[in-house]
Protein backbone atom coordinates (compact mmCIF):
# COMPACT_ATOMS: atom_id res chain seq x y z
CA UNK A 1 0.00 0.00 0.00
CA UNK A 2 1.02 3.63 -0.45
CA UNK A 3 0.80 5.73 2.70
CA UNK A 4 -0.27 9.35 2.71
CA UNK A 5 2.66 10.10 4.99
CA UNK A 6 5.63 8.06 6.14
CA UNK A 7 8.01 9.04 8.93
CA UNK A 8 11.16 6.98 8.45
CA UNK A 9 13.88 5.86 10.86
CA UNK A 10 12.26 7.36 13.95
CA UNK A 11 12.93 6.58 17.58
CA UNK A 12 9.30 6.23 18.60
CA UNK A 13 8.79 7.07 22.27
CA UNK A 14 5.52 6.14 23.97
CA UNK A 15 4.78 6.19 27.68
CA UNK A 16 5.47 2.46 27.93
CA UNK A 17 8.70 2.26 25.94
CA UNK A 18 10.53 3.11 22.75
CA UNK A 19 11.41 1.45 19.46
CA UNK A 20 12.99 2.30 16.09
CA UNK A 21 10.36 2.29 13.37
CA UNK A 22 8.94 3.68 10.18
CA UNK A 23 5.49 5.14 10.94
CA UNK A 24 2.85 5.04 8.21
CA UNK A 25 -0.18 7.35 8.12
CA UNK A 26 -3.36 7.00 6.08
CA UNK A 27 -6.45 9.25 6.26
CA UNK A 28 -5.17 11.02 9.35
CA UNK A 29 -4.60 7.82 11.34
CA UNK A 30 -1.47 5.81 12.14
CA UNK A 31 -1.88 2.63 10.12
CA UNK A 32 1.52 0.95 10.46
CA UNK A 33 4.64 0.77 12.60
CA UNK A 34 7.29 -1.05 10.59
CA UNK A 35 10.76 -2.14 11.57
CA UNK A 36 13.35 0.54 10.87
CA UNK A 37 15.58 -2.24 9.55
CA UNK A 38 13.23 -2.78 6.60
CA UNK A 39 13.17 -0.73 3.42
CA UNK A 40 10.74 2.21 3.67
CA UNK A 41 7.54 1.56 1.68
CA UNK A 42 5.98 3.96 -0.79
CA UNK A 43 4.32 7.14 0.45
CA UNK A 44 2.91 10.34 -1.00
CA UNK A 45 5.16 12.25 1.39
CA UNK A 46 8.10 11.06 3.45
CA UNK A 47 9.71 12.69 6.47
CA UNK A 48 13.16 11.47 7.46
CA UNK A 49 13.36 11.40 11.26
CA UNK A 50 17.06 10.48 11.08
CA UNK A 51 16.95 8.84 14.48
CA UNK A 52 15.27 11.81 16.20
CA UNK A 53 12.59 11.24 18.82
CA UNK A 54 9.04 10.81 17.54
CA UNK A 55 6.44 11.45 20.25
CA UNK A 56 2.65 11.53 20.34
CA UNK A 57 1.22 15.02 19.95
CA UNK A 58 0.63 16.81 23.21
CA UNK A 59 -2.74 16.93 24.92
CA UNK A 60 -3.17 20.09 27.02
CA UNK A 61 -6.17 19.48 29.26
CA UNK A 62 -6.13 22.91 30.93
CA UNK A 63 -6.38 25.99 28.71
CA UNK A 64 -8.40 29.20 28.96
CA UNK A 65 -9.08 30.59 25.49
CA UNK A 66 -10.96 33.75 24.50
CA UNK A 67 -12.06 34.31 28.09
CA UNK A 68 -13.24 37.24 30.18
CA UNK A 69 -11.99 37.63 33.76
CA UNK A 70 -13.63 40.57 35.50
CA UNK A 71 -12.74 43.68 33.53
CA UNK A 72 -10.20 41.88 31.34
CA UNK A 73 -10.62 39.93 28.12
CA UNK A 74 -7.86 37.62 27.03
CA UNK A 75 -6.13 38.48 23.77
CA UNK A 76 -6.35 35.14 22.02
CA UNK A 77 -8.94 33.50 19.83
CA UNK A 78 -9.12 29.79 19.09
CA UNK A 79 -7.13 30.45 15.94
CA UNK A 80 -4.34 32.19 17.86
CA UNK A 81 -4.26 29.74 20.76
CA UNK A 82 -4.20 26.65 18.56
CA UNK A 83 -1.54 28.08 16.24
CA UNK A 84 0.55 28.60 19.36
CA UNK A 85 -0.27 25.09 20.53
CA UNK A 86 0.87 23.54 17.26
CA UNK A 87 4.13 25.51 17.32
CA UNK A 88 4.68 23.97 20.75
CA UNK A 89 3.94 20.35 19.83
CA UNK A 90 0.43 20.29 21.32
CA UNK A 91 -2.16 18.90 18.92
CA UNK A 92 -5.22 18.82 21.22
CA UNK A 93 -6.38 21.37 23.78
CA UNK A 94 -9.23 21.41 26.26
CA UNK A 95 -10.89 24.67 27.30
CA UNK A 96 -13.56 25.60 29.86
CA UNK A 97 -17.08 26.93 29.45
CA UNK A 98 -17.13 29.12 32.58
CA UNK A 99 -20.16 31.37 33.17
CA UNK A 100 -19.11 34.98 32.57
CA UNK A 101 -21.49 36.28 35.23
CA UNK A 102 -24.39 35.24 37.45
CA UNK A 103 -26.82 35.57 34.56
CA UNK A 104 -25.16 32.99 32.31
CA UNK A 105 -26.20 29.37 32.73
CA UNK A 106 -23.48 26.71 32.67
CA UNK A 107 -24.88 25.10 29.51
CA UNK A 108 -24.98 28.49 27.75
CA UNK A 109 -21.36 29.18 28.71
CA UNK A 110 -20.40 25.81 27.26
CA UNK A 111 -22.33 26.36 24.03
CA UNK A 112 -20.75 29.81 23.66
CA UNK A 113 -17.30 28.22 23.76
CA UNK A 114 -18.41 25.45 21.43
CA UNK A 115 -19.33 28.08 18.82
CA UNK A 116 -15.92 29.73 19.18
CA UNK A 117 -14.02 26.49 18.55
CA UNK A 118 -14.82 26.74 14.84
CA UNK A 119 -11.65 28.76 14.34
CA UNK A 120 -9.39 26.10 15.84
CA UNK A 121 -6.37 24.77 13.94
CA UNK A 122 -6.08 21.63 16.09
CA UNK A 123 -8.55 19.39 17.87
CA UNK A 124 -10.44 20.82 20.85
CA UNK A 125 -12.42 19.43 23.76
CA UNK A 126 -14.33 21.25 26.48
CA UNK A 127 -15.00 21.11 30.20
CA UNK A 128 -18.08 22.60 31.82
CA UNK A 129 -18.22 24.72 34.97
CA UNK A 130 -20.81 25.37 37.65
CA UNK A 131 -20.73 28.38 39.95
CA UNK A 132 -24.18 28.41 41.54
CA UNK A 133 -26.51 25.47 42.10
CA UNK A 134 -30.20 25.57 41.26
CA UNK A 135 -32.78 22.95 40.32
CA UNK A 136 -31.97 23.28 36.61
CA UNK A 137 -28.32 22.26 36.96
CA UNK A 138 -28.84 18.47 36.73
CA UNK A 139 -30.67 18.90 33.43
CA UNK A 140 -27.94 21.19 32.15
CA UNK A 141 -25.33 18.62 33.08
CA UNK A 142 -27.33 16.02 31.14
CA UNK A 143 -27.18 18.35 28.11
CA UNK A 144 -23.43 18.70 28.56
CA UNK A 145 -23.04 14.92 28.66
CA UNK A 146 -24.99 14.75 25.42
CA UNK A 147 -22.36 17.06 23.92
CA UNK A 148 -19.57 14.79 25.08
CA UNK A 149 -18.67 16.82 28.17
CA UNK A 150 -18.67 15.00 31.51
CA UNK A 151 -16.10 17.06 33.38
CA UNK A 152 -17.06 20.11 35.44
CA UNK A 153 -14.74 22.69 36.95
CA UNK A 154 -15.36 24.00 40.45
CA UNK A 155 -13.51 26.87 42.11
CA UNK A 156 -13.16 26.93 45.89
CA UNK A 157 -12.04 30.58 45.81
CA UNK A 158 -12.64 33.81 43.83
CA UNK A 159 -15.52 34.95 46.00
CA UNK A 160 -18.16 36.85 44.05
CA UNK A 161 -17.07 35.63 40.61
CA UNK A 162 -16.31 31.95 39.87
CA UNK A 163 -16.35 30.50 43.40
CA UNK A 164 -18.78 27.63 44.08
CA UNK A 165 -20.06 27.23 47.63
CA UNK A 166 -19.84 23.99 49.59
CA UNK A 167 -23.40 22.93 48.75
CA UNK A 168 -22.78 23.43 45.03
CA UNK A 169 -19.54 21.45 45.13
CA UNK A 170 -21.17 18.52 46.94
CA UNK A 171 -24.17 18.43 44.62
CA UNK A 172 -22.10 18.66 41.45
CA UNK A 173 -19.91 15.82 42.70
CA UNK A 174 -23.00 13.66 43.14
CA UNK A 175 -24.04 14.47 39.58
CA UNK A 176 -20.60 13.49 38.32
CA UNK A 177 -21.05 10.09 39.93
CA UNK A 178 -24.43 9.74 38.21
CA UNK A 179 -23.09 10.79 34.82
CA UNK A 180 -19.76 8.98 34.89
CA UNK A 181 -18.04 12.34 35.09
CA UNK A 182 -15.04 14.02 36.69
CA UNK A 183 -14.98 16.94 39.13
CA UNK A 184 -12.13 19.31 38.23
CA UNK A 185 -11.19 21.52 41.18
CA UNK A 186 -9.20 24.72 41.60
CA UNK A 187 -8.42 24.29 45.26
CA UNK A 188 -7.46 27.24 47.47
CA UNK A 189 -9.09 27.92 50.84
CA UNK A 190 -11.07 31.09 50.21
CA UNK A 191 -11.35 32.25 53.82
CA UNK A 192 -7.59 31.97 54.28
CA UNK A 193 -6.90 33.79 51.02
CA UNK A 194 -9.36 36.59 51.84
CA UNK A 195 -8.05 37.01 55.38
CA UNK A 196 -4.41 36.96 54.34
CA UNK A 197 -4.99 39.38 51.47
CA UNK A 198 -6.81 41.79 53.79
CA UNK A 199 -3.94 41.65 56.27
CA UNK A 200 -1.43 42.38 53.52
CA UNK A 201 -3.56 45.24 52.21
CA UNK A 202 -3.74 46.77 55.70
CA UNK A 203 0.07 46.97 55.67
CA UNK A 204 0.07 48.30 52.08
CA UNK A 205 1.72 45.08 50.87
CA UNK A 206 -0.75 43.98 48.23
CA UNK A 207 1.23 44.68 45.05
CA UNK A 208 2.41 42.01 42.65
CA UNK A 209 5.63 41.75 44.68
CA UNK A 210 3.48 40.38 47.51
CA UNK A 211 1.30 37.95 45.55
CA UNK A 212 2.90 34.85 47.09
CA UNK A 213 2.23 36.26 50.57
CA UNK A 214 -1.48 36.81 49.91
CA UNK A 215 -2.07 33.17 48.91
CA UNK A 216 0.07 31.01 51.24
CA UNK A 217 0.78 27.33 50.74
CA UNK A 218 -1.50 26.38 53.64
CA UNK A 219 -4.49 27.75 51.72
CA UNK A 220 -3.94 25.13 49.03
CA UNK A 221 -3.11 22.26 51.38
CA UNK A 222 -6.17 22.92 53.56
CA UNK A 223 -8.56 23.21 50.62
CA UNK A 224 -7.30 20.01 48.98
CA UNK A 225 -7.94 18.04 52.16
CA UNK A 226 -11.45 19.50 52.50
CA UNK A 227 -12.30 18.62 48.89
CA UNK A 228 -10.92 15.11 49.34
CA UNK A 229 -13.27 14.64 52.29
CA UNK A 230 -16.29 15.72 50.25
CA UNK A 231 -15.17 13.49 47.37
CA UNK A 232 -14.84 10.55 49.74
CA UNK A 233 -18.34 11.21 51.06
CA UNK A 234 -19.90 11.44 47.58
CA UNK A 235 -17.73 8.82 45.88
CA UNK A 236 -16.83 11.26 43.12
CA UNK A 237 -13.54 11.12 41.19
CA UNK A 238 -11.61 14.38 41.46
CA UNK A 239 -8.90 16.01 39.37
CA UNK A 240 -6.95 18.80 41.07
CA UNK A 241 -5.61 21.41 38.67
CA UNK A 242 -2.29 23.26 38.99
CA UNK A 243 -1.09 21.81 42.27
CA UNK A 244 1.85 23.81 43.60
CA UNK A 245 2.80 22.31 46.97
CA UNK A 246 4.25 18.96 47.99
CA UNK A 247 1.67 18.86 50.79
CA UNK A 248 -1.22 19.05 48.33
CA UNK A 249 0.26 16.29 46.16
CA UNK A 250 0.90 14.14 49.22
CA UNK A 251 -2.72 14.55 50.29
CA UNK A 252 -3.78 13.22 46.89
CA UNK A 253 -1.37 10.28 47.20
CA UNK A 254 -2.73 9.45 50.66
CA UNK A 255 -6.29 9.52 49.32
CA UNK A 256 -5.31 7.16 46.51
CA UNK A 257 -3.83 4.79 49.04
CA UNK A 258 -7.22 4.80 50.79
CA UNK A 259 -8.90 3.82 47.52
CA UNK A 260 -10.19 7.18 46.31
CA UNK A 261 -10.06 8.02 42.62
CA UNK A 262 -8.14 11.29 42.56
CA UNK A 263 -5.63 12.83 40.18
CA UNK A 264 -3.00 15.55 40.38
CA UNK A 265 -1.95 18.11 37.77
CA UNK A 266 0.83 20.67 37.87
CA UNK A 267 2.21 23.21 35.38
CA UNK A 268 5.69 23.94 34.00
CA UNK A 269 5.99 27.32 35.73
CA UNK A 270 5.64 25.62 39.11
CA UNK A 271 8.51 23.29 38.19
CA UNK A 272 11.00 25.74 36.69
CA UNK A 273 10.36 28.96 38.62
CA UNK A 274 10.37 29.93 42.29
CA UNK A 275 9.04 32.86 44.30
CA UNK A 276 12.19 34.90 43.72
CA UNK A 277 10.44 36.01 40.51
CA UNK A 278 8.32 38.36 42.63
CA UNK A 279 11.50 40.25 43.52
CA UNK A 280 12.56 40.49 39.87
CA UNK A 281 12.44 43.57 37.63
CA UNK A 282 9.21 42.32 36.03
CA UNK A 283 7.15 40.55 38.71
CA UNK A 284 3.93 41.19 36.77
CA UNK A 285 4.98 38.41 34.36
CA UNK A 286 4.25 35.90 37.13
CA UNK A 287 0.75 36.95 38.23
CA UNK A 288 -1.01 33.61 38.55
CA UNK A 289 -3.17 31.82 41.11
CA UNK A 290 -1.93 29.87 42.93
CA UNK A 291 1.34 31.85 42.88
CA UNK A 292 4.80 30.47 42.19
CA UNK A 293 6.17 28.84 45.37
CA UNK A 294 9.63 28.65 47.02
CA UNK A 295 12.36 26.58 45.39
CA UNK A 296 11.93 23.77 47.91
CA UNK A 297 8.31 23.38 46.82
CA UNK A 298 9.27 23.30 43.14
CA UNK A 299 11.92 20.66 43.80
CA UNK A 300 9.42 18.65 45.85
CA UNK A 301 6.88 18.77 43.01
CA UNK A 302 9.45 17.58 40.51
CA UNK A 303 10.47 14.69 42.75
CA UNK A 304 6.83 13.63 43.11
CA UNK A 305 6.29 13.97 39.36
CA UNK A 306 9.22 11.64 38.84
CA UNK A 307 7.72 8.91 41.01
CA UNK A 308 4.25 9.22 39.51
CA UNK A 309 2.46 11.10 42.30
CA UNK A 310 1.66 13.88 39.81
CA UNK A 311 -0.25 12.59 36.80
CA UNK A 312 -0.37 15.42 34.28
CA UNK A 313 1.55 18.55 33.30
CA UNK A 314 -0.78 21.12 31.72
CA UNK A 315 -0.20 24.77 30.80
CA UNK A 316 -3.15 26.58 32.45
CA UNK A 317 -2.76 28.91 29.49
CA UNK A 318 -4.31 32.38 29.91
CA UNK A 319 -3.39 35.06 27.40
CA UNK A 320 -3.00 38.60 28.77
CA UNK A 321 -0.28 41.06 27.78
CA UNK A 322 2.06 43.17 29.88
CA UNK A 323 -0.08 46.30 29.54
CA UNK A 324 -3.02 44.46 31.11
CA UNK A 325 -0.77 43.00 33.81
CA UNK A 326 0.75 46.39 34.65
CA UNK A 327 -2.46 48.41 34.86
CA UNK A 328 -3.06 47.37 38.48
CA UNK A 329 0.31 45.88 39.42
CA UNK A 330 0.07 47.61 42.80
CA UNK A 331 -3.09 45.70 43.75
CA UNK A 332 -3.22 41.96 43.07
CA UNK A 333 -6.95 42.00 43.81
CA UNK A 334 -7.54 43.90 40.57
CA UNK A 335 -4.94 42.32 38.29
CA UNK A 336 -5.75 39.68 35.68
CA UNK A 337 -4.15 36.42 36.77
CA UNK A 338 -2.92 33.68 34.48
CA UNK A 339 0.13 32.98 32.32
CA UNK A 340 0.55 32.25 28.61
CA UNK A 341 1.94 28.76 28.22
CA UNK A 342 0.30 26.60 25.56
CA UNK A 343 3.29 27.06 23.22
CA UNK A 344 6.03 26.58 25.81
CA UNK A 345 4.51 23.65 27.73
CA UNK A 346 6.53 21.06 25.81
CA UNK A 347 10.03 22.56 26.11
CA UNK A 348 9.46 23.85 29.64
CA UNK A 349 8.20 20.49 30.91
CA UNK A 350 10.89 18.59 28.97
CA UNK A 351 13.60 20.81 30.41
CA UNK A 352 12.33 20.38 33.97
CA UNK A 353 11.69 16.66 33.76
CA UNK A 354 14.29 15.27 31.38
CA UNK A 355 17.14 17.80 31.20
CA UNK A 356 17.23 18.89 34.83
CA UNK A 357 15.72 15.99 36.76
CA UNK A 358 17.06 13.24 34.51
CA UNK A 359 13.70 11.51 34.14
CA UNK A 360 13.12 9.18 31.18
CA UNK A 361 11.56 10.69 28.07
CA UNK A 362 8.84 8.05 28.49
CA UNK A 363 7.79 9.68 31.77
CA UNK A 364 7.64 13.04 30.02
CA UNK A 365 5.42 11.55 27.29
CA UNK A 366 3.12 10.12 29.95
CA UNK A 367 2.59 13.50 31.64
CA UNK A 368 2.55 15.55 28.42
CA UNK A 369 0.28 13.41 26.25
CA UNK A 370 -0.73 9.91 27.34
CA UNK A 371 -2.12 10.59 30.81
CA UNK A 372 -4.15 13.67 29.82
CA UNK A 373 -5.62 11.75 26.89
CA UNK A 374 -6.70 8.90 29.17
CA UNK A 375 -7.94 11.10 32.02
CA UNK A 376 -9.99 13.31 29.72
CA UNK A 377 -11.58 10.55 27.67
CA UNK A 378 -9.74 10.89 24.35
CA UNK A 379 -9.12 7.25 23.40
CA UNK A 380 -7.44 7.95 20.03
CA UNK A 381 -4.90 10.39 21.48
CA UNK A 382 -1.71 10.03 23.49
CA UNK A 383 0.23 7.31 21.68
CA UNK A 384 2.06 6.61 18.43
CA UNK A 385 0.23 3.39 17.63
CA UNK A 386 -1.93 1.80 14.96
CA UNK A 387 -5.49 3.10 15.14
CA UNK A 388 -4.52 6.32 16.93
CA UNK A 389 -4.81 9.80 15.44
CA UNK A 390 -1.72 10.77 13.47
CA UNK A 391 -0.72 13.53 15.89
CA UNK A 392 3.07 13.31 15.88
CA UNK A 393 5.98 15.43 17.08
CA UNK A 394 9.62 15.17 16.05
CA UNK A 395 12.28 16.67 18.30
CA UNK A 396 16.04 16.75 18.58
CA UNK A 397 16.82 16.33 22.28
CA UNK A 398 20.15 18.16 21.85
CA UNK A 399 18.63 21.37 20.44
CA UNK A 400 18.09 24.29 22.80
CA UNK A 401 16.52 27.73 22.34
CA UNK A 402 16.32 30.86 24.48
CA UNK A 403 12.73 31.96 25.06
CA UNK A 404 11.61 35.34 23.75
CA UNK A 405 7.91 35.68 24.46
CA UNK A 406 7.51 38.57 22.03
CA UNK A 407 8.41 36.22 19.16
CA UNK A 408 6.08 33.37 20.11
CA UNK A 409 2.69 32.78 18.50
CA UNK A 410 0.23 32.52 21.39
CA UNK A 411 -1.13 36.08 21.30
CA UNK A 412 0.85 38.04 23.88
CA UNK A 413 4.15 39.89 24.27
CA UNK A 414 5.84 37.93 27.04
CA UNK A 415 6.47 34.51 28.50
CA UNK A 416 7.15 33.58 32.12
CA UNK A 417 10.22 31.80 30.72
CA UNK A 418 11.69 34.84 28.95
CA UNK A 419 15.46 34.56 28.77
CA UNK A 420 15.55 30.90 29.83
CA UNK A 421 17.32 28.31 27.69
CA UNK A 422 14.99 25.37 27.14
CA UNK A 423 15.34 22.00 25.41
CA UNK A 424 12.63 19.84 23.89
CA UNK A 425 11.28 22.14 21.19
CA UNK A 426 9.47 20.45 18.29
CA UNK A 427 11.02 20.69 14.85
CA UNK A 428 8.20 18.96 12.98
CA UNK A 429 4.55 18.60 13.99
CA UNK A 430 1.88 16.48 12.32
CA UNK A 431 -1.75 17.08 13.32
CA UNK A 432 -4.43 14.73 12.03
CA UNK A 433 -2.01 13.46 9.39
CA UNK A 434 -1.10 16.92 8.03
CA UNK A 435 2.36 18.40 8.42
CA UNK A 436 1.74 21.78 10.06
CA UNK A 437 5.26 22.55 11.30
CA UNK A 438 8.03 21.42 8.96
CA UNK A 439 11.56 21.93 10.33
CA UNK A 440 10.42 25.16 11.97
CA UNK A 441 8.29 26.47 9.09
CA UNK A 442 4.58 26.72 9.90
CA UNK A 443 1.90 25.81 7.36
CA UNK A 444 -1.47 27.08 8.54
CA UNK A 445 -3.97 24.25 7.94
CA UNK A 446 -6.94 26.60 8.29
CA UNK A 447 -9.86 26.00 10.70
CA UNK A 448 -9.66 22.20 10.48
CA UNK A 449 -9.62 21.50 14.21
CA UNK A 450 -12.32 19.06 15.24
CA UNK A 451 -14.45 19.36 18.35
CA UNK A 452 -13.89 16.07 20.15
CA UNK A 453 -16.63 14.56 22.27
CA UNK A 454 -15.15 12.67 25.17
CA UNK A 455 -15.97 9.32 26.71
CA UNK A 456 -17.17 8.82 30.28
CA UNK A 457 -14.43 9.03 32.89
CA UNK A 458 -12.58 5.84 33.74
CA UNK A 459 -9.92 5.64 36.40
CA UNK A 460 -6.61 5.34 34.47
CA UNK A 461 -5.02 3.46 37.38
CA UNK A 462 -7.57 0.65 37.04
CA UNK A 463 -7.47 0.17 33.29
CA UNK A 464 -5.73 -2.82 31.83
CA UNK A 465 -2.87 -2.18 29.43
CA UNK A 466 -4.04 -0.89 26.07
CA UNK A 467 -4.22 -4.02 23.87
CA UNK A 468 -3.77 -2.05 20.67
CA UNK A 469 -0.72 -0.13 21.91
CA UNK A 470 0.81 -3.20 23.52
CA UNK A 471 0.45 -5.28 20.40
CA UNK A 472 1.90 -2.61 18.13
CA UNK A 473 4.90 -1.83 20.32
CA UNK A 474 5.63 -5.53 20.73
CA UNK A 475 5.47 -6.16 17.00
CA UNK A 476 7.67 -3.15 16.19
CA UNK A 477 10.35 -4.38 18.58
Amino acid sequence: MTFDLLVTDATVVNADGRTRAHVGVTDGVVTALLSACSAPPAAVRTLDAAGRLLLPGGVDGHCHVDQVTGAYASLDTYEIATVGALHGGTTTILDFGIPADAGERPIDALRRKLDLTRGARCDVGLHGSVVTWDDTVPGQLDEMAGLGVRSVKLYTTNRGTTMADDDTILRVMREMVRLGGLAIVHSEHDAIVVDRTAACAADDHVGIEDLHRTRPEISEDASVREILAVASYTGAPVYFVHQTTPGAVDAVAEARARGQVVLSETCPHYLLLDDAVYSSATPEKYACCPPVRPRAAADGLLARLGRGAVDVVSSDHSCYDLAQKREHRHDVRRMPHGLPGVETRMPAAYTAMVTRAGLPVERFVEAFSTAPARVHGLPTKGAVAVGYDADLVLLDPDESRVVDGSRLHQGTDFSPFDGMELRGWPSTVVAGGSVVLDEGTFHDPGPVGRYRERTAFRDPARRSADPVLGAVVGAAR
